[in-house]
């Protein structure tokens, strides 16, 4: 039969308004919707950079047709469909776009809550592509967003789901977007922030060229089938079409490509092997993670993409700083590309050491790793480290867990890693730069972590599974049997209720849980537990040895004295064992609480008297300044403080929000709520600012004297936060500083 395929295009903005109309649907014997936020996020900026996105395989339908394969909308499509098209090789990228361009009222799949899309116009305008998409879980802030054009414009937010409409919409928002700076750059009376706005207002006209040429420019290529082509032949074009070959890898790629540089891939990555391959992380798949490491090191980013740019003498197109384009070389020869691979191979070598450490991440194999794909981005960031001129490494190398255990049971590395590992390298530098840009991820995880469902952690392989064990192993977790430190790599986890009881009792799956585990040799398991619940067990334990001891034991293993009380009832039930797991929960909990949130340091008597009298002296000021200035309400704090302290607050309150959005929300509007968020440096910046110093002269006398005390008791203060080994002459200084406050302010 002929012309039963016929290849053809449409252009991005009439296809939004095909996939409106619900002319697609898709044939039941189609796998469900299944991509994650980033993955439609990926898709948007493919599409914005030009990239082809696939071939979508269409086939005419007909009512029988329909009919006959059980179609149905694509996903979250809620309206009656006209459909025009079975989809036969396409349903993601099309429910993706469905999804992004029209924001449905319907949780994305395996999610509580929906997902919104927006472009950082910033970003886009400087071709910032991996930064300029983003997406947010659907709070009160966002629908707040969604709602207030001006919030839009302010942040330089634009919602994908804008696009739905068509061009007429996006002119009009961003005709909205030009006046709105316009107007401001009208009245505002700095010339700098004037022409900042006036540049804002300019870039209108840039944004309404790209969105233009991405609706009318922009090829989606389909083929589609005649509807009279036989079901038949259909079904077997799909089978077809999803069964064939597999894509070249990278390295495979580079490895072709660097052959003319005398450079063999693959006899490196044999030697590289020798060193990351060992007993405890057995044929560890590397080859991919060297080239990510050598690519972030060099260039910040470790796409696909970037990675060609690793190869010797090629040009790398990039913006400079007055905003033109050049070209710059990376990597100029055969030596330099040797010698980057080996710093590569031995950061990710010292790496696995690090994260195989009984006391730092507790990994000790490969079987209780959480994320093999987080070893590149943890590498390179401490080959960053490494080879900066931080001081206060100490306090970087706590950072660096905060963001590592927050990613792990936050699920960040699970997939699209390559984008997740570019964003974190650059804020976690930026963190390691300034205390007050919190990485997002360490902001949201303390926000919800008490919220982490772990009783449902039951399948081993799951990365907050394997963490959980992993802080079992940080924990000290001692052998049941002989009370010892055990060879941790011969370990198992081990049910601490029987799985035959479990069984028996009708919670064959509950009783694997995380919460149910321990880290035990098969010696003690045989020997100890027997199949036996822990009424009987531990109860032997306690009779042949010293009590204190056993709970000691225990307690290695977070089981603690209460929920030891519960393992230990007579005629013990189902629901002894949840009351059990949820004591044992709420134990892992503070643990994760003080390995990842908790920054407090316990101080010795003297110097601990000594912070608290800083933390007085810092309330009073506080106190002093909203009073001296009065200051009552936000719009305050944001017309009388420089601007550069409002700034500062913004960011701390926006990280604030994302740790606990009602408590913000319910204080947003006052000024006290807001001077929480000040610190030693910034009170001295507010009390000798030129408009204020006049206030303050009266208190505090010369502005330099008080600059030279604030300093001295910022000093202590520093030390005192990150070390417990304080230097004689800063604690001299900062105690006399205390009392030089004191005096001055009359406490």
């Amino acid at each position: 039969m002929k012309n039963v395929q016929k290849p053809e295009k449409i252009h991005l903005g009439r296809l939004i308004t095909e996939i409106g109309k619900g002319r697609f649907v898709i044939p039941d014997f189609q796998r469900e919707f299944d991509w994650q936020p980033w993955d439609v996020r990926d898709l948007l900026k493919s599409i914005f950079m030009d990239y082809y996105i696939g071939t979508l395989l269409l086939w005419e339908g007909n009512k029988e047709n329909y009919n006959k394969l059980g179609c149905a909308n694509l996903y979250a499509f809620k309206k009656e469909a006209d459909p025009e098209y079975i989809v036969l090789d396409g349903q993601q990228r099309l429910s993706a776009l469905h999804y992004a361009f029209f924001q449905p009222n319907v949780n994305f799949r395996n999610r509580k809550n929906r997902i919104y899309y927006f472009i950082l116009l910033n970003e886009l305008l400087d071709e910032n592509y991996d930064e300029a998409f983003t997406y947010n879980t659907a709070t009160k802030y966002y629908d707040d967003l969604l709602k207030d054009k001006n919030i839009q414009y302010e942040e330089h937010i634009f919602p994908v789901g804008i696009m739905q409409h068509g061009s007429w919409e996006i002119e009009d928002w961003i005709k909205g977007y030009k006046n709105y700076w316009a107007e401001k750059a009208e009245s505002e009376v700095e010339e700098q922030k004037k022409k900042e706005y006036l540049a804002f207002s300019k870039n209108a006209m840039k944004l309404k060229v790209i969105f233009e040429d991405l609706l009318n420019e922009y090829q989606i290529s389909y083929i589609s089938l005649a509807k009279q082509l036989e079901l038949n032949k259909v079904c077997d074009i799909f089978t077809h079409i999803n069964s064939k070959g597999k894509p070249l890898d990278t390295f495979d790629l580079l490895n072709s490509i660097t052959r003319k540089e005398d450079i063999y891939l693959k006899d490196m990555y044999r030697d590289a092997s020798k060193v990351l391959d060992d007993l405890t992380f057995p044929g560890f798949e590397m080859k991919s993670h060297i080239l990510m490491v050598m690519s972030i090191i060099k260039q910040n980013y470790c796409s696909p993409k970037y990675l060609y740019y690793l190869v010797p003498n090629e040009k790398k197109k990039i913006k400079n700083s007055e905003g033109k384009f050049e070209y710059q070389t990376l990597i100029a020869n055969k030596d330099e590309f040797n010698k980057l691979w080996d710093s590569s191979v031995s950061i990710i070598n010292r790496t696995l050491n690090t994260l195989k450490n009984q006391r730092e991440f507790g990994a000790i194999s490969k079987r209780f790793l959480p994320y093999p794909s987080i070893v590149p981005i943890l590498s390179s960031i401490k080959y960053y480290v490494e080879n900066s001129d931080f001081k206060n490494k100490a306090d970087i190398s706590n950072k660096i867990k905060k963001w590592y255990w927050s990613s792990i049971f936050l699920n960040r590395y699970s997939s699209s890693v390559e984008t997740t590992s570019t964003k974190d390298y650059l804020d976690l530098i930026k963190w390691f730069n300034n205390d007050s840009l919190e990485i997002d991820c360490v902001s949201e995880f303390i926000g919800v972590y008490k919220s982490l469902d772990l009783h449902k952690e039951t399948n081993s392989g799951s990365a907050i599974y394997k963490a959980i064990f992993n802080l079992f192993i940080i924990n000290g977790a001692r052998d049941w049997d002989t009370s010892e430190l055990p060879e941790y790599e011969e370990l198992d986890d081990h049910h601490i209720v029987p799985k035959s009881w479990g069984k028996k009792m009708g919670i064959s799956k509950e009783i694997n849980t995380i919460l149910n585990r321990a880290p035990l040799s098969g010696n003690t398991n045989r020997n100890i537990i027997k199949d036996t619940l822990p009424n009987v067990y531990i109860k032997n334990m306690f009779e042949h040895n010293d009590k204190e001891t056993v709970y000691k034991v225990l307690k290695s293993h977070l089981i603690s004295r209460k929920a030891v009380d519960i393992l230990l009832r007579e005629n013990f039930t189902v629901d002894d064992f949840n009351d059990f797991i949820n004591e044992r929960k709420e134990t892992i909990l503070n643990v994760i609480f003080k390995t990842v949130i908790d920054d407090s340091v316990e101080l010795p008597e003297e110097l601990d008297k000594l912070n608290k009298a800083i933390e007085q002296i810092e309330l009073q000021l506080r106190s002093l300044i909203l009073k001296q200035l009065n200051l009552i309400s936000r719009n305050d704090i944001k017309e009388v403080l420089p601007s550069n302290i409002y700034d500062n607050f913004s960011q701390k309150v926006n990280r604030e929000r994302k740790r606990n959005p009602s408590l913000v929300n319910d204080n947003i509007e006052m000024a006290s709520y807001w001077m929480q968020f000040s610190d030693l440096q910034e009170l001295l910046q507010i009390i000798t600012a030129k408009t204020h110093w006049s206030t303050f002269e009266n208190i505090f006398g010369s502005k330099e004297k008080l600059t030279t005390e604030f300093n001295d008791m910022a000093n202590l203060r520093n030390s005192l936060r990150h070390s417990r080994e304080i230097d004689i002459i800063v604690k001299m200084k900062g105690e006399a500083s205390i009392l030089w406050l004191k005096q001055q302010m009359k406490l």
